[in-house]
């Protein structure tokens, strides 16, 4: 049910608007400051929800968070976590949860609102609802030492009981130009590049993209730049990971 993520594959730099860039530090600053905060009755914020458009950079939040305060990642896998009969599903998030306040970590829900979609949009009031009602009592009894992260790509679908149990609820945003010009240099910071890449021109033609879009496009770049015999990723090399992309979006059901 739980994954682990070796520390050497958390990937942890992000580009993010200033105003969510600051949210993201005050976490990590107060887990710095956990012994501080004790002394005067105080805890950190020890309940994150993640949500955004799918690829926003949810799951790079959250292996940015656990590596800046110093926790394993521990991913749920919903694929082993989910029953249809309420009793093991119950019994297999109490087992995670038992987990996470065993040992400190950083719990990784991913796609939380397999588990918690409103229950306002439900016709039944069974066992989705009770799966709901769970998880809600254990994010509130939760009382570990680490952190517990959820991620979901919806909005209203969302149990609004849910949300009042996350001490921050964080909303990441698609990339804006020049995030998207960050993220391009960033990807593309440990080969070399031509002087002079149009960067601002090619971050405006990536304009609403998803972040792990653009990254994609900038590892493509650079492995293109290498089957062609190039010492350096040039323009014609994003541009052609570019149309990559485009051509894959057309070719979408």
């Amino acid at each position: 049910m739980l994954q682990e993520v070796p520390r050497d594959q958390l990937r942890h730099a992000m580009v993010l608007p200033a105003s969510v860039e600051k949210r993201f530090h005050r976490i990590e600053k107060e887990f710095a400051a956990l012994t501080r905060l004790a002394a005067h009755g105080l805890q950190p914020r020890r309940r994150v929800l993640l949500h955004g458009p799918p690829g926003c950079g949810k799951s790079l939040g959250s292996e940015r968070l656990a590596w800046n305060i110093g926790l394993p990642l521990l991913k749920v896998r919903f694929d082993t976590l989910l029953s249809s009969y309420f009793g093991e599903t119950h019994s297999n998030l109490r087992k995670v949860f038992d987990a996470a306040e065993a040992t400190p970590c950083a719990l990784f829900l991913d796609e939380c609102d397999t588990l918690a979609r409103s229950r306002t949009e439900r016709n039944d009031v069974g066992e989705a609802t009770r799966i709901t009602n769970a998880l809600l009592e254990m994010l509130e009894g939760y009382r570990g030492d680490g952190l517990v992260i959820a991620a979901t790509n919806l909005d209203s679908s969302l149990d609004t009981a849910l949300i009042r149990r996350f001490d921050e609820v964080l909303r990441i945003p698609l990339p804006a130009t020049d995030e998207i010009e960050g993220i391009l240099k960033t990807t593309l910071s440990a080969v070399a590049t031509e002087k002079g890449l149009p960067w601002t021109q090619l971050a405006r033609e990536m304009d609403g993209m998803s972040c792990s879009e653009v990254t994609q496009i900038g590892r493509n770049a650079a492995k293109h730049a290498v089957l062609e015999d190039r010492k350096k990723v040039t323009e014609c090399d994003l541009r052609f990971a570019l149309t990559e992309i485009h051509e894959r979006h057309h070719q979408a059901p």
